[in-house]
């Protein structure tokens, strides 16, 4: 169930949608969405290329390295935060900037913003729901013949709280290159003759994922689409300073990654 009015706000129940009513009020209204957010995400959870680099990076962010019960009788949840920025870095500059002369019709792309890992530690245990797709999903590839390899769950989110859950298979060669950790070799995405090495973890590939889309000129990837006013607010946001939850993971990538290193130092 949705949200009927702004459609961006899932639930479980009637009863779960009328207890968050009044947190959820005040920020309910009729909002323009990026065109076929969750028909990127199957795009994107469908490239082999990306979503191994995705599968590294939750690696080194979870325990799946060091506690060998997860993923085979213990879950594990990945969260993917993902937005649109523009194809090209100058519109990025011009909204972040809070540029007036950024053209009112903007081709954008799939980002990654963050990834987090669910903790059953530190977090809360998962829903029952959660608990019954993922036990569904470790069913599954055990009669595969998959029984060596964890298997959790993924999370997308986008910026408008679409989300969609899927079960999360990692197979053996994945784990394989985590372990190694071999260094990144990076081109800059303004400058693609200039490289530079960077240590493997989970920062570090979601970056690479990023730079990969970026460089994808001709959308072979097919993970382009036309921007939103609410894709833009984003950028406007962080470049403000807000700290909404989507500018906040925003500035936060940032701060992480080579491309952006210029543009925090702008002044606004």
């Amino acid at each position: 169930m949705k949200c009927s009015k702004c459609k961006g706000v899932w639930y479980c129940s009637k009863e779960c949608q009328k207890k968050h009513w009044p947190i959820h009020k005040s920020g309910c209204h009729e909002v323009e969405r990026s065109s076929g957010a969750l028909k990127l995400i199957q795009i994107f959870s469908a490239n082999p290329t990306l979503m191994g680099h995705l599968k590294v990076g939750i690696v080194l962010d979870s325990a799946l390295l060091e506690n060998p019960r997860v993923g085979f009788d213990m879950p594990f949840l990945a969260r993917v935060d993902i937005a649109i920025e523009p194809s090209e870095i100058l519109d990025f500059i011009g909204l972040y900037l809070n540029n007036r002369l950024a053209g009112e019709k903007l081709r954008g792309m799939v980002q990654v913003n963050a990834l987090s890992v669910w903790n059953p530690s530190t977090h809360a245990p998962l829903t029952p729901m959660r608990q019954r797709l993922w036990r569904e999903a470790r069913a599954k590839y055990n009669a595969k013949g998959f029984a060596r390899d964890p298997v959790g769950l993924i999370e997308f989110i986008n910026c408008a709280e679409n989300s969609a859950t899927a079960e999360l298979h990692i197979p053996s060669f994945i784990l394989d290159a985590a372990k190694k950790r071999e260094p990144f070799l990076c081109a800059s995405a303004l400058t693609p003759s200039t490289q530079f090495e960077k240590p493997m973890n989970a920062a570090t590939c979601i970056e690479y994922i990023n730079l990969h889309i970026r460089a994808d000129k001709q959308n072979q990837l097919l993970l382009h689409t036309e921007m939103t006013e609410q894709d833009k607010e984003i950028i406007r946001a962080a470049g403000r300073n807000e700290d909404t939850l989507p500018a906040v993971l925003l500035k936060s990538k940032m701060g992480r990654e080579h491309l952006y290193t210029n543009i925090v130092k702008l002044p606004r």
